[in-house]
């Protein structure tokens, strides 16, 4: 066992043992309070640059399933490699078990390069990110000290994103997904409604497509830097079809509609954040990796809030007031869940297939 250590940027400091990969690496520290799921989450391309601290004291000890393909996606992940930066743990189980397991956490991190630390008390590094908020940290192995990194201020997005663009599916109705590091779940659930998706990189130049949809994914760091994709979504909030944001994508539609968005001190880090649907009593439990929100006080008149956290009151989606135009800070398409809001795309998928029939039977030939 190689010790290792946590320094953060208060200069509070852990000691552990590595794991993964040996390398001495730093970023931004944020938790999961997820109790399954590591391997979704490491492939996650909303944590990259990220130092991800898992609540949940034990790990491991399912490994990490096989690499089989779906719909040319690797099935049991959501990206094709592990994103975050670091995995920080209480205790790392060295024996797995389980009907899907191909190998080893362990194993699989240092194929990554990922490195990581168990050990540590992650309840009280926890707590000590909900009292400071949001901050930066870095892990020591082998004593090869590294500098504090913010990964904020780098353009994470062109890292995460397809180079060209991918097309899945064979339905007759076309869903463009603007991707800014989407995780492969919310593929699976606009193809589970029989459609096509075609994929394009953050910056493509969406004018030279023709679709009956779009969506834009979540995606890591500052939305203010995707200044291609804001402006894409300006010219296509001239256009009716229906559009659907999610975390990331969330944050630029409301940036395109110029509101503004803030760094939070806090962020939300969790699978059990509570958000309230605006105009009713329902409350939902979501999943949810962001460090920016958007500012109600900026919002336009043609737009109005759709969900707002019950736990600090901050913006959690928008609407369109006349244009069928939504979005949600959190995800929907959570894996290994909540799956409370899963309905979200049936209700985009279908406004968007409706939108198409009717403009379909109004273009028929007559004489």
């Amino acid at each position: 066992m190689k010790k290792a250590y946590l320094v953060l940027q208060d200069g509070t400091q852990f000691e552990g043992f590595a794991f993964g990969y040996q390398k001495s690496i730093s970023g931004e520290l944020v938790f999961n309070t997820a109790m399954t799921g590591y391997p979704e989450s490491l492939t996650d391309p909303s944590y990259k640059g990220q130092l991800l601290v898992a609540t949940y004291p034990l790990i491991g000890n399912y490994g990490v399933p096989n690499k089989a393909e779906q719909d040319s996606m690797l099935e049991f992940y959501e990206s094709d490699k592990i994103q975050a930066s670091a995995l920080l743990i209480s205790e790392y189980s060295h024996e797995f078990s389980h009907w899907n397991a191909e190998k080893s956490l362990d194993e699989w991190m240092a194929e990554n390069k990922v490195p990581g630390i168990y050990g540590i008390d992650t309840r009280k590094l926890t707590h000590i990110l909900r009292e400071k908020g949001s901050m930066l940290g870095k892990i020591i192995i082998d004593d090869v000290d590294v500098d504090f990194y913010d990964p904020n201020q780098d353009n994470l997005v062109d890292l995460v994103s397809v180079k060209k663009p991918q097309t899945y599916g064979d339905g007759e109705t076309k869903i463009l997904l603007i991707d800014c590091g989407v995780k492969n779940n919310i593929i699976r659930h606009l193809l589970a409604q029989d459609v096509t998706v075609i994929r394009v990189p953050w910056d493509y130049d969406i004018s030279q497509i023709e679709y009956d949809g779009l969506f834009i994914s979540n995606g890591p760091g500052n939305p203010e830097t995707c200044v291609p994709t804001i402006k894409n979504l300006e010219l296509a909030f001239d256009n009716d079809e229906p559009i659907f944001g999610i975390c990331l994508g969330h944050q630029l539609m409301a940036l395109a509609e110029g509101a503004k968005t803030y760094k939070l001190k806090y962020g939300h880090r969790s699978h059990n954040q509570p958000v309230l649907k605006v105009g009713t009593n329902k409350a939902y439990i979501t999943s949810q990796n962001h460090g920016f929100a958007v500012d109600d006080n900026s919002i336009n008149k043609d737009w109005e809030n759709l969900f707002i956290n019950l736990n600090d009151n901050t913006n959690e989606g928008l609407k369109h007031k006349n244009k069928p135009f939504f979005s949600t800070q959190f995800h929907p398409e959570a894996s290994g869940g909540p799956t409370d809001t899963e309905f979200l795309f049936d209700v985009f998928v279908d406004e968007v297939k409706k939108l198409k029939r009717i403009n379909q039977q109004s273009n028929k030939f007559s004489l």
